[in-house]
């Protein structure tokens, strides 16, 4: 490079602007730029952003009151339900006992009636068993005067004419009569 390129850089470098300097003009316009920015920004997008930030907060604290509102109103519907629970069980539990005192009333007469039934067929067993028994006798008894005649109707055709026989024939036949008389 030449000497005279080297004096331009030079004097270029020492023009232009460094970190640490001031450029007013570059601040003026700057502070012009953000103030018009700044109304444009206040006058129309402020309102909306603002309008959607309250809309924001009115939506979730509608949000917040319909919460609390169905917290209540589940808690109240959870104790109607455990009252109607509890009264469930008591009136379920009532019903159990009314129907075990039923059920044990009913045993009772069942077996009441059972013990009834079996007292009757007993009864009724023993007056059968005493009418067959009578019936057995008398039908003994009848037995026993056939026999009684049959023995006599032989005795008499055999031995009419013995004293000894037809005593015989009249003790037999009057021991018949007492033992008739004395089972009777």
């Amino acid at each position: 490079m030449t000497v005279g390129a080297l004096l331009l850089l030079q004097h270029e470098a020492a023009q232009a602007p460094g970190p640490f300097d001031i450029n007013t003009g570059l601040i003026f316009w700057t502070l012009i730029i953000f103030g018009l920015l700044m109304a444009l920004l206040w006058r129309f997008a402020w309102p909306t952003i603002l309008r959607s930030v309250e809309e924001r907060e009115r939506r979730m604290q509608r949000q917040l009151e319909d919460a609390e509102r169905a917290r209540a109103e589940a808690e109240r519907l959870l104790g109607e339900h455990k009252a109607i629970l509890a009264g469930a069980r008591a009136e379920a539990e009532d019903v159990i006992t009314k129907a075990k005192t039923v059920a044990q009333k009913e045993r009772e007469g069942l077996l009441a009636r059972a013990r009834e039934e079996q007292d009757a067929m007993v009864a009724r067993a023993r007056r059968e068993i005493d009418e067959e028994k009578q019936k057995a006798i008398l039908a003994l008894r009848r037995e026993a005067v056939d026999l009684a005649v049959a023995a006599a109707s032989k005795l008499v055709e055999g031995n009419l004419d013995t004293a000894a026989n037809r005593k015989l024939a009249l003790d037999y036949l009057a021991t018949l009569g007492r033992e008739g008389g004395a089972a009777r």
